[in-house]
């Protein structure tokens, strides 16, 4: 009786070992899953930035003559102002920081900069003319500035990491405002210097027009009658201009986005 029943266990185990291994036979392989790709990030020129730049700027000063006639001129003052070329150029670098937001292909944004700059005076030459009598000193005509900055808006083309824009906007000095236009081009370097998402370098030009206001006083000069005591004599300006080209490269650290 005790065979028996060992027996049919061990032919029970048996059946059950053979439907299991049959079983498994019939289940599909499973294959090992793919290695996982991280995706490349996408550049993109949105985001904050800030930087410095440096160049030449090349200055066109037209300042007018000034006719000695007319009301306001003493009897005996009779002449002309003449000022000399006030054309010159110089070395002017400063820094900036903006705002670019990608949409597509576009590119569109603000910057705002300041920039030393050394820039002379303008000195005037008097020229008499008939019936004049006595001496005529020219007063100091400030037409220099020390800095200039511009508040702008920027449009362009971006062609990955390159772009091509156009700018404008408002221009001012340590005395006076006006207006700038120009353009540029910047390409976007592969590192990530001082925990920033990109560094571009770019090259740009502006075109600078700045409007000079009248001395406050109207002072043109002190004029000596023969015989007589010394009288600053006023006369009001025309308005002139003071237009001057800027050419610079420039350097950002790009914040944001990648």
């Amino acid at each position: 009786m005790k065979s028996r029943l060992l027996g049919l266990l061990a032919a029970t185990a048996l059946s059950t070992a053979a439907v299991s291994s049959v079983s498994a036979a019939d289940l599909p392989a499973r294959a090992a899953p793919p290695p996982m790709i991280a995706a490349v990030p996408v550049f993109t020129w949105t985001g904050f930035y800030v930087g410095g730049n440096l160049g030449w700027g090349w200055r066109d000063d037209d300042n007018e003559t000034v006719v000695l006639t007319g009301p306001g001129i003493p009897a005996g003052l009779v002449g002309t102002l003449n000022f000399d070329n006030g054309n010159d150029g110089n070395f002017t670098g400063g820094g900036q920081i903006g705002y670019n937001y990608q949409i597509g292909a576009f590119v569109i944004g603000a910057e705002a900069d300041i920039q030393w700059i050394d820039t002379d005076d303008n000195d005037a030459v008097f020229i008499p003319g008939p019936g004049f009598a006595g001496t005529f000193v020219p007063g100091e005509f400030e037409d220099s500035s020390d800095w200039w900055g511009t508040v702008r808006l920027r449009a362009g083309v971006a062609f990955d990491r390159f772009l091509v824009y156009a700018t404008g906007g408002l221009a001012y000095t340590d005395n006076n405002t006006g207006w700038t236009a120009g353009g540029g081009v910047e390409w976007a370097l592969p590192v990530n210097w001082f925990g920033s998402s990109a560094v571009t370098l770019g090259l740009e030009g502006l075109w600078v027009s700045i409007d000079q206001d009248d001395d406050d006083d109207g002072r043109i000069g002190t004029f000596t009658p023969v015989g007589g005591a010394p009288v600053d004599v006023f006369l009001p300006r025309d308005n002139d201009e003071q237009d001057f080209f800027v050419a610079r490269a420039k350097l950002n650290f790009k914040f944001g986005t990648y």
